[in-house]
């Protein structure tokens, strides 16, 4: 036997039991989930003269959806002399007039609106955010993003758990309002709803930290200043301040009965550069406030939540470990005995893989409780597009790790619903091209040849386990470098790729 061997899976193995870690930090969220799934918030008591809100509304270069968000926000259900409106409007292109247009249009039916215009674009959106609060009239802000279409009733059904001085942030549930538009979009939303309906509601209602997703949600004004304001030293300003509020003592509460619909992104490059944002801004708070999370005075079990919590995306950097053992171990994986290798695989594969199918299940079940299971045939294709996505977003992670600079690049939006089916394709708006597509195809054509070959060696067990590998690098390559292509001249492969789902 090669003395490598034992050296080749020991560090597999290694590997798999980091991911079978997060993976069964998974099923701790459903557990917490499923035990307190009837304990409901309720607010304190009612406001007897409902309070000033301010409406914060982000944008930068988003002329595809501004007037439906101005529209959305006008339709409110909430008294109109207690909304204030603040368009903050970084941008750099003709959105400005839209921009400009639409606050007019709403100043003339009365509404006390606000287009705050910056050509400085100093912190992003956490800047903006940070110049518009020093104009805020309402204690109470309200943040919507451009792609999100909140419900009239929003406000009516979250402002009065502010009755409680105690509670500095309402985040409510994310909806989606393109979910069926294609594969992507379906396999996004599952994403999404794993995310927001277990693992916020769990977090909420077991009293572990939970964070504000960004959007969707209304903040105490004094809550904000308490916690010291809007930092733009990370990608994820949202996760930032979150900590840094429940650091303070500041309580929070997930509505996940409230939904705030939003627009996904429909192009695999906008799903892409919405990753790499997020999963690089979760290692910048993590390296900034974990040290303070665990020198904090709460809760062995709030720490350890938080710890899993903000490392969870170190699982990319594991999965791209595990990409470059999965071959050297098949082809030197000592023999230990059938019963030895069941005992020692078996959990690893339960924790690391059943975990998620069982995740994401529950979330469907709850949220679709009689169409859940038309969810089922797209698990596989949601495994494959977390491994296709383990290039892009290790590269996230590294560039956290050794404090590598970039821009907040924003997800584009086409106002999907507005245009006819296929019009965002020609929308002047891009995700930024990058080389990555390149190594994932490498990278799919690897694991096609491992996956034939453990095949013509008759180990079907480990050609079906890997198949996720070439299916999810070719997914995630193919999609985009569709869209390097001139418009029009998709490859159809890439087209059935991101073909309408049923």
């Amino acid at each position: 036997m090669d003395w490598t061997s034992p050296l080749w899976y020991a560090s597999y193995i290694l590997v798999l039991i980091g991911l079978a870690g997060y993976g069964s930090h998974r099923l701790t969220i459903v557990f917490l989930y499923l035990k307190h799934s009837r304990n409901h918030p309720k607010p304190k008591e009612l406001f007897k003269d409902l309070p000033l809100v301010t409406i914060q509304l982000p944008v930068f270069n988003e002329m595809h959806v501004v007037d439906r968000l101005l529209a959305s926000v006008s339709a409110m259900d909430y008294p109109q002399d207690k909304m204030q409106i603040q368009l903050l409007d970084d941008s750099t292109d003709e959105t400005v007039d839209i921009c400009r247009a639409g606050i007019e249009a709403l100043k003339a039916r009365g509404f006390d609106a606000e287009h705050i215009h910056r050509t400085d674009r100093t912190g992003y959106k956490a800047g903006a955010l940070e110049n518009g609060t020093r104009f805020a009239k309402g204690e109470y802000l309200l943040i919507l993003d451009a792609d999100f279409v909140p419900n009239p009733d929003l406000l009516q059904k979250t402002i009065h758990y502010f009755t409680d001085d105690k509670i500095g942030m309402i985040q409510t549930r994310w909806g989606h309002l393109n979910r069926t538009y294609n594969v992507l979009t379906r396999i996004q939303a599952m994403f999404l709803d794993g995310h927001l309906e277990l693992e916020q509601t769990a977090r909420n209602r077991s009293g572990r930290f939970f964070t504000f997703n960004g959007t969707g949600g209304i903040w105490r004004k004094s809550c904000i200043a308490d916690a010291g304001g809007w930092e733009h030293d990370t990608l994820t300003e949202d996760m930032d301040l979150s900590y840094r509020a429940q650091l303070k003592g500041w309580r929070f509460i997930f509505l996940n009965e409230v939904e705030t619909p939003a627009e996904l992104p429909v192009d695999m490059d906008g799903f892409k550069s919405q990753q790499h944002r997020w999963t690089k801004g979760s290692i910048q708070v993590c390296k900034k406030v974990l040290p303070a999370i665990w020198r904090a005075d709460v809760p062995l079990f709030i720490k350890m939540e938080a710890t899993a919590h903000l490392t969870s995306n170190f699982a990319y950097l594991l999965l791209i470990i595990l990409c470059f053992l999965i071959y050297p171990n098949q082809q030197a994986q000592p023999d230990f005995g059938k019963f030895t290798y069941y005992i020692i695989n078996v959990p690893i594969f339960f924790f690391s893989s059943v975990s998620v199918i069982v995740f994401y299940m529950v979330s469907q079940k709850a949220l679709r409780p009689g169409s859940w299971w038309k969810e089922i045939p797209y698990l596989p294709l949601l495994l494959a597009l977390g491994i296709g996505m383990s290039i892009s977003n290790a590269k996230a992670v590294l560039e956290a790790l050794f404090n590598h600079e970039t821009a907040f690049v924003r997800t584009p939006k086409y106002g999907i619903g507005q245009v006819k089916r296929h019009d965002w394709k020609k929308s002047s708006y891009k995700a930024m091209k990058t080389l990555t597509p390149f190594v994932e195809l490498l990278f799919g054509f690897f694991f096609l040849f491992v996956v034939v070959e453990a095949a013509m060696k008759s180990n079907w067990s480990s050609a079906i386990l890997l198949l996720p590998f070439p299916i999810g690098f070719f997914y995630t390559s193919l999609a985009s470098l569709a869209r390097m292509l001139p418009s029009g001249s998709a490859a159809p492969a890439a087209e059935a790729a991101n073909r309408k789902a049923p």
